[in-house]
Parts: C-alpha cells; structure tokens; sequence
C-alpha cells in the first residue's frame, strides 16, 4: 500500500482547481501533492490524520496544507447521519508565474505559505472567510481567481490566535513521489478498531511484514511506536467526548478503548499534558 501522489489536474480554462465534496463520507486515501490545499469543512465530522500528527474535526473547521503535507479525512462508520460537505481549493505556488508571490504586496500571504508547510488550522469560524468559500461554487474563471485572492488575503491577516500549527515540524509529514508506505491500511485499522482490541500483531499483517519489522517500519514512517500511536487516537477521542460533558470520566475511559481508569489518565496527561477532569474544566470555563 502506498501513500498516494495526487497530481494536480488544473481544468483547461483554469490555474487552479476547486473542488465541491457533496458525499455520505470522505473517500480520498492517505495523500499528499504538489500543491497548496485550503479546505473549509462545511459539514462533516470525525478524525483528521496529518503528517504524523491526529486530530479531530467538524462542521466549519478550515485547514490550509502545504506541498508534501500528507493527510487524510476519516468518517467514523456506522453513523445514520454520516455526511462530507466540504469546499477544496488547490493551488500550485507558481500558478500565476514563478516570482508572483515574491512580491512586496504579498509578503503576509508568502509568510503564510511558508507556515502551511506545518498545516493551518482556524481556531474559530470567521463569516467572512465562509462567505468567500461559498463564491467559488457559482464564480466565473475571473470571479475566481480574485475570490482566492481576497481567501489567502483573509487567511493571512488572521489575528495569530486564531491559526494553530497542526506539526510542530513540518519535515515530519512531508513526503515525497516515490514514498513507499504500507501505513494506510494500519491507520484504518486503529481508527475502526480502536475502541476494542488493537494490537501490533494484526497491524503487521496488514502492512505484510513480521512484527518486529513492522513496529521499526511504524516507528520510522510515523516517528512514533505503533503502542503511541494507538493512544494518541483514544485520546483524541477523549477529547471531543469530553467537550461533549455527556458522559463521566470513566465511561469516556471504556468508550475510547481503555479498560483501566488509571492508566486512561496517565496517557491522556502524557499526551494532553493536562488530566481529563482538568480539560473538561478548562473548556467549560466562562471565557474572560
């Protein structure tokens, strides 16, 4: 299984591609290409796998990926109103001639570029960026490209707050053409599974290799064990239920796949860097 080169396949009347997800679910696999991807989720939940780094997403959530940036959308099975609506704008950076964003004028926006390398993600919805996503639907060809414009214009006078990096190393997600990877199937497979049982032993013959192999392959395509990667998916699923203050701590605990209280905080402190209790609290805490 290979992580997948997607090629940049511009229409013949246009520099760039956008692209309308109207879908029960996200089926593009694990991917990466040559070219920038500002992405607004218009509805759709789950989880997001980028580089080597797992999150969650939802309804109104933007991401902007720079070249070689691989990542994946995943639906969580099995639910009745499972949907994917999403706007896709990709661009390459010599889209509009080799020097184009080297000029003064744009000097936030290359910055910004340069940061999408690592992965953008806004931290809170912004109307105004919403409402220039929904112009690329029905926009002509000129429409559109001032549309992108006024987009990364947008995006790059974000207040710094608003926009997190998704990688603390950008070199840790970017691949590269000739990339081999058997990691997809292994990455479905913990996010299916990970309630129940997940062990190294199945995931290694997935990836068609013996285990010990497969644990050193997992450790240096993710730079993280296959055991680290298991628990940061529970905990990130921890996250959100947390946020949801439907369930207490020890049901959330049994419902991310953990059958030990005390170990489910010890791993959701090591990776959270903050308990449960205290992330619940921290969330639900009146803003100032």
């Amino acid at each position: 299984m290979k992580i997948t080169y997607q090629q940049l396949e511009t229409p013949a009347n246009s520099s760039f591609v956008i692209k309308r997800y109207d879908q029960p679910k996200f089926t593009a696999p694990f991917h990466f290409h040559h070219a920038y991807e500002l992405i607004w989720i218009m509805k759709s939940y789950g989880k997001l796998y980028a580089g080597n780094k797992i999150m969650n997403f939802t309804d109104g959530d933007m991401y902007f990926f720079g070249p070689g940036l691989a990542h994946f959308f995943y639906n969580e099975p099995g639910n009745p109103e499972e949907s994917a609506h999403a706007i896709v704008v990709q661009f390459a950076e010599d889209f509009m001639g080799k020097d184009f964003f080297d000029k003064p004028e744009f000097r936030k926006i290359k910055k910004m570029m340069q940061d999408a390398h690592a992965g953008i993600k806004m931290n809170a919805i912004d109307e105004n960026l919403q409402t220039i996503f929904r112009q690329f639907i029905d926009g002509n060809d000129t429409r559109n490209f001032i549309n992108l414009m006024q987009l990364l214009d947008a995006f790059s006078t974000q207040p710094k707050s608003n926009l997190s990096p998704i990688l603390s190393d950008p070199h840790k997600g970017v691949f590269h053409e000739n990339d081999p990877s058997k990691i997809e199937l292994v990455f479905k497979y913990v996010l299916d599974n990970f309630r129940a049982d997940v062990n190294s032993k199945k995931a290694a013959s997935l990836a068609c290799l013996n285990e010990a192999a497969f644990c050193r392959y997992f450790k240096r395509r993710t730079k993280k064990t296959f055991s680290q990667f298991v628990n940061e998916v529970r905990v990130t699923h921890a996250t959100g239920l947390l946020v949801e203050d439907n369930f207490n701590i020890t049901e959330i605990c049994f419902k991310c796949g953990y059958n030990n209280i005390s170990y489910f905080n010890r791993q959701f402190k090591d990776i959270m860097k903050t308990t449960p209790l205290e992330y619940r609290k921290a969330f639900n805490a009146p803003a100032a």
